[in-house]
C-alpha cells in the first residue's frame, strides 16, 4: 500500500514537497509516477523514476519546477514542487510498478494552490 502526504494550501510562487511511501512493503524494485487529477479533467501524468533513480521524466507543464527524487533507504520517494501555480491544483497520487503500468496506488493528497 502507498501513502502520499505534504500536500495542503499554498500561495502562488510557493512550494511543497509530497512523500510517497510504501506501507508494508518495499518500494526500492519499483519505478514510481506521480499523478494527478484536478476537478473535472482525466489523471495526467506529472513524473516518474526509475527503480534505480537514474531515469527521470517530467510532464512539460512541470519541466524545471518539480523535480522527483527517491530515497530507497528510507522507502520513499519525493516530489519537490515550486512555483507552484493556480493550475497545479489537483489530488496528487503515486504509483507503484514499471514505467508505463503502474499496479499500486495511494489514496492521493490534496494540493491547492491559491491565493
Amino acid at each position: 500500500q502507498l501513502v502520499e502526504s505534504g500536500g495542503g494550501l499554498v500561495q502562488p510562487g510557493g512550494s511543497l514537497r509530497l512523500s510517497c511511501a510504501a506501507s508494508g512493503g518495499t518500494l526500492d524494485h519499483y519505478a514510481i509516477g506521480w499523478f494527478r487529477q484536478a476537478p473535472g479533467k482525466e489523471r495526467e501524468g506529472v513524473s516518474c523514476v526509475s527503480s534505480s533513480g537514474i531515469s527521470t521524466y517530467y510532464a512539460d507543464s512541470v519541466k524545471g519546477r518539480f523535480t522527483i527524487s527517491r530515497d530507497n533507504a528510507k522507502n520513499t520517494v519525493y516530489l519537490q514542487m515550486n512555483s507552484l501555480k493556480p493550475e497545479d491544483t489537483a489530488v496528487y497520487y503515486c504509483g507503484a510498478g514499471v514505467i508505463g503500468k503502474y499496479d499500486y496506488w495511494g489514496q492521493g493528497t490534496q494540493v491547492t494552490v491559491s491565493s
